[in-house]
């Protein structure tokens, strides 16, 4: 029986701390309220995303796969 009871006691203390924190993350006025602030970031990071992939695709298509090609090449006609 003296189990429970602790098992009750840790249970109900935990319960009452997270509900303390819910409450105070809830009626926070803290962070961001206007949705267009969120929209500008998430723009942002869009368009800083594309610019990353096209530079990553032009490398990768004008540099990398030329170079590959004609070392495959070059392996595949050796003589020695």
């Amino acid at each position: 029986m003296k189990i429970f009871n602790v098992i009750n006691e840790k249970t109900t203390t935990v319960y009452f701390n997270g509900k303390g924190k819910l409450f105070r993350v809830l009626s926070s006025r803290r962070g961001e309220s206007d949705t267009t602030g969120a929209a500008v970031k998430i723009l942002i990071s869009v368009v800083l995303g594309a610019l990353i992939l096209g530079g990553l695709y032009y490398m990768i298509h004008d540099i990398v796969l030329p170079k590959l090609n004609s070392r495959v090449t070059d392996m595949f006609d050796y003589n020695g």
